[in-house]
């Protein structure tokens, strides 16, 4: 197997700090974005959408999606756990998964793929207007996650899980549109202390 990887978009990052903490190695196929390489007739081919990452296994079979990919190491080795043991801590990390990439992850995109003049032959058409109605979405969403964090460790809970590593690239990501965590978000602060520090960060 292979997987389609690129170090400039943060969605393949997500697939890399994951397989980094399962101790899973996987063979990467650079994808050079600037250079149009993921709109070739090879690429879409096996992912008609364009997009990384994209893993395709042995027997030819295509998996797009940041989440689907990552769901499929955690079948293939459930150990160490980054989607829950129990039902219910399976909804819960789904459940915070699913809305720090809604709620923070998305709008950060949003603002980056509608403000950014690099960003014009991949977002069309830029709407600038969206892309400003985006930044008070984000700074919503750094202080909501920060109040969530006031009584747990991890985004989810207890302990790290997948959710922990979208927000850490979420948080990461803030810079390409030149915003900060606010300095009074001492809890998100102190949780991205801990996160930016594991192995896995530096994937």
């Amino acid at each position: 197997m292979k997987l389609y990887d690129t170090n400039r978009a943060p969605n393949p990052r997500r697939v890399r700090i994951f397989l980094t903490e399962k101790g899973i190695s996987v063979p990467l196929e650079p994808v050079d974005l600037g250079k149009g390489e993921h709109k070739s007739a090879e690429f879409t081919g096996l992912n008609p959408r364009q997009r990384v990452p994209l893993l395709v296994l042995d027997n030819g079979t295509a998996i797009a999606e940041t989440m689907a990919i990552c769901r499929y190491f955690e079948a293939l080795q459930p150990e160490p756990n980054l989607f829950g043991h129990t039902p219910e801590e399976q909804g819960l990390v789904e459940m915070w998964q699913r809305q720090v990439e809604l709620d923070l992850f998305y709008p950060i995109m949003m603002v980056l793929r509608h403000l950014n003049p690099a960003m014009a032959q991949m977002e069309v058409p830029q709407v600038p207007e969206w892309g400003e109605a985006n930044k008070p979405k984000v700074l919503a969403a750094l202080g909501f996650f920060n109040d969530q964090l006031a009584d747990r460790a991890f985004v989810a809970g207890s302990r790290f899980s997948v959710a922990d590593i979208t927000m850490l690239v979420a948080v990461d990501f803030l810079r390409v549109i030149r915003t900060e965590v606010p300095e009074h978000h001492t809890h998100l602060k102190r949780w991205y202390d801990v996160v930016s520090q594991r192995p896995s960060a530096k994937a």
